[in-house]
């Protein structure tokens, strides 16, 4: 619990001057963590082959270009015809196992989400610090709450074979107090729109966080280990911390319009 506790106030002194300060700095942090992420999804054992050193550093090459392409539309999408070229095209010269179609549709998918993710992270810290801190508040909340109404009174299990901990008390408490919180702080800050489509779309964001929780989970589940890595002591990796922002985050870029 120690180690967790130091590991997590070491991550807040790193990200909350990079959130605050914005711009180049905070891209090349989403940049450098979407990176690692990609690598721990690269690790999994089960989900495809070996892929060639050559094709990872193209496939990071070109999620570093989409993520950085929030601030210009053309760019990423030239960027995103680019990353299926560089995958698919290969499996043509490649002999046998070493690289194949199902490897380079991994690849494919992992970079156009985690790409899509962080793409998002920094467009909206581009608009206003305000949607980041509103994007926050719903996951920290959400899972901050769902832990401890679950542990309080969870009886009902969702989904025991995939994360045997989770109940749906646990999961009720996290999305009310992860939607009451974040609403209040969105009319406040950030605009005075109806409460209750605000609210709505709130839920819809913290259950989303919740069900990319059980999705990542569930990678795990399928490739056999507890955390995607080791690199942060007492968390995990970054997929073992980012799993239900990733969700939400493109949630949110997808109702956006309507609040």
């Amino acid at each position: 619990m120690l180690k967790r506790c130091i590991s997590a106030i070491i991550m807040l002194a790193i990200f909350i001057p990079v959130i605050l300060i914005g711009g180049i700095p905070f891209q090349v942090v989403c940049v450098l963590l979407a990176l690692v992420a990609y690598k721990e999804l690269i690790d999994l054992k089960e989900s495809h082959s070996k892929i060639p050193l050559e094709i990872v550093i193209c496939s990071m090459i070109v999620l570093g270009i989409i993520i950085v392409g929030a601030t210009c539309a053309e760019l990423s999408f030239q960027s995103i015809v680019l990353l299926f070229w560089i995958l698919f095209l290969p499996t043509l010269f490649y002999k046998g196992k070493k690289y194949q179609t199902n490897d380079a549709f991994f690849l494919a998918s992992s970079t156009l989400f985690l790409g899509s993710a962080f793409h998002s992270l920094i467009f909206l810290r581009m608009q206003s610090i305000h949607y980041v801190v509103y994007l926050l508040c719903i996951t920290i909340a959400t899972d901050t709450f769902a832990y401890l109404v679950g542990s309080a009174i969870g009886k009902h299990k969702i989904a025991p074979e995939i994360s045997p901990k989770k109940s749906l008390e646990g999961c009720i408490g996290g999305s009310l107090f992860g939607t009451i919180l974040p609403t209040l702080y969105y009319i406040h800050f950030i605009g005075n729109q109806k409460i209750w489509m605000v609210g709505l779309i709130t839920l819809v964001i913290s259950t989303m966080g919740q069900l990319g929780d059980l999705f990542f989970s569930k990678i795990k589940r399928e490739n056999h280990i507890k955390d995607f890595s080791d690199l942060i002591p007492g968390h995990g990796g970054i997929l073992d911390r980012a799993d239900s922002t990733l969700f939400a985050v493109l949630t949110l870029m997808l109702l956006k319009s309507f609040i």
